[in-house]
């Protein structure tokens, strides 16, 4: 069977894993400060918290912002759940609003959405390929916008307009006027799940871009601790002779990431641009060469002008089929042992949102991408047999059906 994403793990990473283990320092310590160091350099950034998951390190950001009950907070109908699940863990309400074709939000639904409880903008990478940032950017300093901002916290008057949060969990390494992202948002934060490009099994990064008056290297000492329980001092600080001491300066969050988990990160950065993503662009290569010649089916957009996919997942979708029709064809391909997948069902199709009153029939694009797609393996050991082999595969499915 092949599988649909299974980790890069091999005597590289065990290697350092090992070490890690050996050094007797399996927590937050040198080797967290090590990969958080490459990331920003990798980010083009001066600051890069890891934490524990994308999902802690956007929720986060939220409550550093002072995103509470009344605010609302606008993101894409199609993503995956988590973008939506922090918002409602701060007692706000997420807005929700229609995608483009390509997948990512549509800039001109955002404009419509913004009220004057709108505190945070949050567009997502679906699939690894960059959202129009410079005109998510243009939106949030229009000045007919930033009159609308109704600032209650200290860090929302220093920044006087909505915040622009960037989930980045799929796109680590995706470009952007020729940069990696990281740069493109106010704050951008990356997940290394365990089926992400980059992994660490379980993990996260906020790359912090914030704009004058704010100190990124302020910020991100804030978030240090408040990633610790709002303890002063980290487990590596209080190490040193004699200062065991500390205080806690409010009831802070526990998310940080571990030294384990670091070493990991650590070998996969290394080899990331060489390696990683030369594969995988090859692969949707391979995919799109197969696919697009044919009526049957939309090849997805990865490479468009100044916006170059992270190619995390290779969203297929089949011509003039209906959701069920799409279900039918996807049980045809695992039978001939290919593992596919769907990325996502959308938020409002969730018994959780559903309940919330949000009605997919609001959200028309939405449901089209997500009612025709199908994601086909992409993963840095896939070889070109099993490539052909699950081009094959999805040709039979679609045409037995």
């Amino acid at each position: 069977m092949i599988p649909f994403s299974p980790p890069r793990i091999d005597d590289k990473i065990i290697a350092e894993v090992t070490a890690a283990l050996n050094s007797g320092w399996i927590t937050t310590g040198p080797r967290v400060k090590k990969f958080e160091e490459l990331l920003a350099r990798f980010c083009e950034v001066s600051n890069v918290l890891c934490v524990n998951s994308n999902s802690a390190g956007m929720e986060l950001m939220l409550h550093w912002f002072g995103v509470g009950p009344g605010d609302e907070v606008i993101v894409p109908a199609y993503t995956y759940c988590a973008t939506a699940n922090v918002v409602m863990h701060c007692g706000a309400t997420p807005v929700m609003v229609d995608v483009n074709d390509d997948f990512d939000i549509n800039v001109e639904a955002v404009r419509r959405a913004i009220t004057p409880r709108t505190k945070v903008i949050m567009p997502v990478d679906i699939a690894g390929f960059p959202c129009d940032y410079d005109a998510l950017n243009a939106l949030v300093r229009d000045p007919e916008v930033m009159k609308l901002f109704t600032p209650v916290t200290e860090a929302q008057r220093s920044l006087g307009r909505s915040l622009l949060l960037e989930d980045a969990a799929h796109s680590l390494g995706a470009r952007y006027h020729g940069k990696a992202l990281g740069s493109n948002a106010d704050i951008v934060v990356f997940s290394f799940h365990a089926v992400k490009n980059l992994t660490t099994a379980e993990g996260g990064a906020i790359a912090l871009n914030l704009p004058v008056p704010f100190n990124n290297e302020q910020v991100y000492k804030y978030l240090r601790i408040k990633s610790l329980h709002g303890q002063s001092k980290d487990a590596l600080a209080k190490t040193q002779i004699g200062n065991w001491r500390y205080d806690v300066t409010e009831p802070g969050y526990k998310c940080n990431m571990t030294d384990v988990l670091a070493a990991i990160g650590i070998v996969e950065l290394e080899r990331y641009d060489d390696e990683t993503l030369v594969r995988r662009k090859q692969i949707f290569d391979a995919y799109s060469a197969a696919f697009a010649k044919d009526s049957h089916f939309q090849v997805p957009v990865y490479e468009s002008g100044d916006r170059v996919s992270s190619y995390h997942v290779y969203p297929l979708r089949i011509n003039g089929i209906t959701e069920q029709q799409r279900d039918e064809i996807m049980q045809k391909i695992f039978a001939q042992e290919v593992s596919v997948n769907v990325h996502f069902i959308p938020l409002p199709l969730l018994t959780a949102y559903k309940k919330q009153g949000y009605n997919i029939n609001n959200y028309p694009v939405t449901y089209d991408n997500y009612s025709r797609e199908i994601s086909l393996p992409v993963y840095y050991d896939l070889t070109n047999e099993q490539v052909q082999q699950v081009i094959d595969a999805v040709f039979k499915a679609v045409i037995e059906s």
